[in-house]
């Protein structure tokens, strides 16, 4: 349920809690997950938010005065996932989770929730220098998910454009003429990033900033 969070603009249903029961999945998401911001939460193409277990250690490791508030869930994640992460995943592969296929649409962006939750607007700029952002997942096909079940990439159609490879120039630190229309129109890729490279692009032709 989202509830006011000190710091944050608008109420948050930002802090996720465990389950042990397996959970529905559909196209807006999972069974009794909230958004307490519709406009930049949530959708057909932010359904699922998963980030890797392995990203926390460098948190605690770069934030040390909090390194304790660097647990799974810390991100507002709906999946902690262990073995996988933004480099060893590519956007657009389709996932077996449970019995729910999920697709990666986009990586996470920080936002000024993030930093409330962590009492630190240094966290954003961390997670734009580091990548460590996590990736979007929209569903395929329905199913079940529940802990414990695997991350399986099932398809892979963009081998060469893994998540960490993307988080430099979706910051606008990187990115040739090429590599954006490419992106532009990888298969899979959110509709949010698609119409948000094109319009980089173009203004890059036109030498504009």
């Amino acid at each position: 349920m989202p509830k006011r969070m000190e710091g944050a603009a608008r109420a948050s249903a930002y802090w996720r809690q465990p389950v042990t029961v397996p959970v529905a999945v559909d196209s807006l998401g999972l069974d009794g997950d909230r958004v307490g911001n519709n406009r930049v939460h949530g959708g057909p193409e932010k359904a699922i938010y998963a980030y890797p277990l392995s990203g926390y250690a460098g948190w605690q490791a770069d934030f040390p005065a909090i390194a304790a508030q660097f647990v799974p869930g810390a991100m507002g994640e709906n999946l902690v996932v262990d073995g996988l992460d933004e480099t060893s995943l590519c956007l657009g592969d389709v996932i077996r989770c449970g019995t729910a296929t999920l697709q990666i649409a986009q990586i996470r962006e920080p936002c000024s929730t993030f930093a409330a939750a962590m009492g630190t607007n240094a966290v954003v700029r961390a997670m734009v220098r580091t990548g460590r952002c996590g990736w979007y997942l929209r569903v395929l096909e329905a199913g079940m998910i529940a802990a414990g079940d695997g991350h399986d990439v099932i398809d892979r159609p963009n081998p060469a454009w893994t998540i960490r490879r993307f988080t430099p120039i979706a910051a606008g630190l990187a990115g040739t003429q090429e590599e954006l229309a490419e992106l532009a129109l990888l298969p899979g890729l959110s509709g949010y990033w698609r119409t948000k490279l094109d319009r980089r692009l173009a203004a890059d032709l036109r030498g504009t900033p």
